[in-house]
């Protein structure tokens, strides 16, 4: 008998290789291919933020323009990707309002996204929040582009009748387009997704197959790793990885092309 079979993906790192900058707000420093959940992780009570925008916006806008104020009259959402502790909403909203962050320090970091990345295939801008420090430490943008084997790799696993998701803490505007570029329906996406929604998301899928696997590359996928029957784990984007989140993971894989012969030889094609 045929398993079911579901593949749930992260975007940023997994599907994508990502092109990530943060402007670290006390020293004005521009810090390049960091990565945003590991600088989220490094003391409690901090959280990654979305803020969902449209660029033209921003060109619009006063670069003096505080950025709560720029939030307020575009009436722009936010949302909390991932946590090194418990967040709130109005706890984000709230610190924000008390610092001096700039639509100039958010125009800095997309522009220099777009500045690297001539044929990115999104961008995103965000900032992390300390609760305990009533601060906004620094302020992010991400752009990213296909890997060269992700497109046949999402056909390839398709073919062997396999369900695909993506699960990711990037927002559903930047998404739709990776997912329609996938075939994938945004039924199957799940947006600004936190590291307790993947585990979540995971949980629930294993209620109606038999093989959950998850691809991840980040702390932020750490929950679903351990959640799902197999977790792969990406090095593909090469940054270096904590042991914790190494330790968590099944498989290591190089290349997102090398999900398809994990899932031919867990049965998914076949009977077991």
């Amino acid at each position: 008998m045929k398993k079911r079979v579901a593949v749930v993906f992260d975007s940023a790192g997994t599907l994508l290789h990502m092109y990530r900058v943060a402007k670290e707000m006390s020293t004005g420093s521009i810090l390049e291919d960091i990565q945003t959940t590991l600088l989220v992780a490094e003391k409690a009570n901090q959280a990654l933020v979305v803020i969902r925008t449209c660029f033209d916006d921003i060109r619009r806008c006063d670069p003096d323009m505080e950025l709560h104020d720029f939030i307020d009259q575009y009436d722009i959402d936010l949302g909390i990707s991932c946590s090194s502790s418990p967040f709130r909403l109005d706890d984000v909203y709230g610190i924000i309002k008390e610092n001096q962050t700039k639509v100039s320090d958010l125009s800095d970091v997309v522009s220099l996204v777009k500045g690297r990345c001539p044929n990115v295939f999104y961008i995103a801008a965000g900032l992390i929040v300390d609760s305990r420090e009533n601060l906004v430490p620094y302020v992010l943008s991400t752009g990213g582009q296909m890997y060269s084997k992700t497109s046949v790799a999402i056909k390839l696993l398709k073919e062997l009748g396999t369900d695909i998701y993506i699960a990711s803490g990037d927002d559903a505007q930047n998404l739709k387009g990776l997912a329609s570029s996938l075939d994938i329906p945004m039924r199957d996406v799940f947006a600004v997704a936190t590291t307790h929604d993947k585990e979540t998301i995971v949980e629930n899928l294993k209620i109606n197959y038999d093989f959950v696997v998850m691809v991840g590359d980040g702390m932020n996928d750490i929950l679903a790793l351990k959640a799902a029957d197999v977790g792969i784990l990406s090095l593909q984007q090469g940054d270096e990885r904590p042991p914790v989140l190494v330790d968590a993971a099944d498989i290591i894989i190089g290349n997102i092309i090398d999900v398809v012969d994990i899932v031919k030889n867990m049965g998914g094609h076949a009977t077991l």
